[in-house]
């Protein structure tokens, strides 16, 4: 399975992320922010908001002086034996956080053996889950999850996604010309979240953007329901600004 190699944006801020921790992790007894940006290069304008980021999320901690710590949540993930059920719990969480933040159920979902697969989620009695009335599996041609997860796949892995998984049309708005759906693939921005109208199932609508580490394909997404599309565009656009730490505790 070949993929695209143009980074998302969260990635970029992922591999930053990644420098500050690293760098903050050689000090033991604390780094001032002073330091950190003359060792990884970062500028301030950037540094200052990744810190607060990294902060909330439980990867670092100020200490008295002013100076940064590794925190709690990166010794977890760090510890071996624990690893695969910390990462688990601090996912949960920060699903938890997203889902009250954006007011919609949210997912994280997963290309794995050439399958779409629906990993974790977080929802609630006022954000409930969509009904998979059809596998999501049969579905990526139509939902948001599945088209986002499609646009990190080159020409050929589309296609042998769709010769197993047929262009059904499960709604009037529901693209099943192949030809039709690729091209609307390749003009989706990087950078943009992909939305479902109601092509996956009446009175739902979705959206979804790309969390792509290696060659791990992957998305964040959030569905509600038609009632709440009038907050579509601006959940979809928190979603995008809060993929990075749902990365950063895939890439750690």
């Amino acid at each position: 399975m070949a993929l695209k190699p143009e980074p998302t944006a969260p990635f970029h801020s992922v591999q930053y992320a990644l420098r500050v921790l690293e760098t903050i992790s050689r000090h033991g007894g604390g780094v001032t922010d002073v330091q950190i940006a003359r060792e990884t290069g970062l500028p301030s304008a950037h540094l200052a908001p990744m810190l607060l980021m990294l902060r909330r999320e439980g990867y670092v901690v100020q200490v008295s002086d002013g100076a940064y710590a590794i925190g709690d949540s990166l010794v977890l993930l760090g510890s071996g034996v624990n690893r695969q059920q910390a990462l688990q719990a601090k996912l949960q969480e920060t699903l938890d956080q997203l889902r009250d933040s954006v007011g919609a159920a949210v997912y994280i979902s997963r290309y794995v053996d050439g399958e779409v697969r629906i990993t974790q989620f977080a929802d609630g009695p006022r954000t409930p889950k969509v009904n998979e009335w059809v596998d999501f599996r049969s579905a990526a041609h139509a939902s948001a999850v599945g088209k986002c997860l499609l646009t990190q796949l080159d020409q050929n892995g589309r296609r042998d996604h769709l010769s197993r998984h047929k262009t059904a049309r499960l709604t009037s708005r529901t693209i099943t010309n192949e030809k039709i759906l690729f091209s609307k693939l390749d003009s989706q921005p990087a950078t943009v979240p992909v939305l479902d109208l109601q092509e996956y199932a009446l009175g739902t609508v979705c959206a979804a953007v790309p969390i792509t580490a290696g060659a791990a394909v992957g998305c964040l997404a959030l569905s509600m329901p038609i009632e709440h599309a009038h907050r579509l565009r601006s959940a979809a656009q928190t979603l995008n600004r809060r993929a990075a730490p749902v990365l950063l505790s895939l890439a750690i």
